[in-house]
């Protein structure tokens, strides 16, 4: 099993290692591992399907469950938190931090279960994230915006970073210029890395996409300094001042393009089209040059719940 579970971690510096979490392909989704001086903490779970590789990387590291002080799920979206019951229950002595808006959902999970079930249906939503379980609330932090934690000799602050949901907070590693960004600092997968640069966009999911506090959200991460930010979507990203200017331009331009639909009689076929169109075109200026085929089959799956996002902001009135 650690010979299959070691091709799917990639090592960094300041003790950090990205697992991937097998999230419907490789390299979609990463949960990092953070070890110093023999404690470990997890940022983000994956699903109940990815506890088994977070438990391998922890073999592998020779690094005893009972020495995990933490599972710090940045939101509680089920491929970032569903899996942190589960998970909970091989680390006896962790304890889960949730933000205070969703820690009610992880204690009793039938409304994020059901929520996914109408957007998957049943059998895919089975597929996608298994059996969800409950984290103890008596096992769980629960921070108000700017909480300190320790792991190790490090100190690890907590900030508050709505935008992309309500229910979000990230983890700045204050003692090695980290961020582990959840989704506030959008997408960049690996597979379209040129050169070494990497290509950004935002991640705009139901139902609390806000494209001012994603603005704001990035600007006070860029107010640490930060050296590296951790993506779930996909582990590390350098180059960051660039990266942040063009996340901030396409979550602006993701707004626009809603706008300009929004009374459109095919609303969210239109913003499907043109959202696929506004990536190509990110992708092409990019250097990366895949056929449509791999393209479709990269985004598609963001495209869709995009859509869906910047629909129901429209719904709101936001606008």
């Amino acid at each position: 099993m650690t010979a299959d579970i070691s091709s799917k971690l990639s090592d960094f510096d300041a003790g950090i290692t990205a697992i991937d979490t097998d999230y419907v392909r490789p390299r979609l989704a990463a949960s990092p591992l953070i070890v110093d001086e023999g404690r470990a903490a997890f940022v983000d779970t994956g699903t109940t399907l990815s506890v088994p590789n977070l438990l391998g990387a922890l073999e592998i590291k020779d690094i005893d469950p009972a020495d995990v002080d933490w599972v710090l799920t940045t939101h509680v979206h089920l491929d970032h938190a569903g899996g942190a019951g589960a998970l909970m229950r091989a680390l006896p002595n962790a304890r889960c931090a949730v933000h205070p808006r969703g820690a009610r959902h992880l204690a009793e999970p039938s409304k994020l279960i059901a929520g996914s079930i109408s957007v998957y249906g049943e059998r895919r939503y089975r597929e996608l994230y298994g059996e969800i379980v409950p984290v103890d609330e008596a096992r769980m932090l629960v921070p108000e915006d700017g909480d300190r934690i320790t792991l190790g000799s490090r100190t690890l602050e907590l900030i508050h970073t709505p935008g992309h949901a309500l229910h979000h907070y990230c983890v700045v590693d204050l003692d090695h210029d980290r961020i582990f960004s959840g989704d506030t600092f959008g997408i960049s997968y690996r597979d379209f890395d040129v050169d070494g640069r990497a290509l950004i966009f935002p991640t705009t999911t139901p139902v609390h996409f806000d494209p001012e506090a994603l603005c704001n959200s990035v600007d006070r991460l860029m107010s640490y300094k930060p050296e590296a930010i951790y993506l779930t979507h996909y582990s590390e990203v350098r180059d960051l001042g660039r990266l942040a200017g063009e996340m901030k331009d396409r979550v602006r331009a993701f707004a626009d393009l809603g706008r300009r639909h929004a009374k459109a009689p095919d609303r969210g076929g239109v913003l499907r089209a043109e959202m696929f169109a506004m990536l190509s075109r990110w992708v092409d200026d990019h250097g990366f040059h895949g056929d449509e085929k791999k393209l479709h089959w990269l985004l598609d799956d963001d495209i869709e719940l995009n859509s869906q996002g910047i629909e129901v902001w429209l719904d709101r009135g936001s606008a």
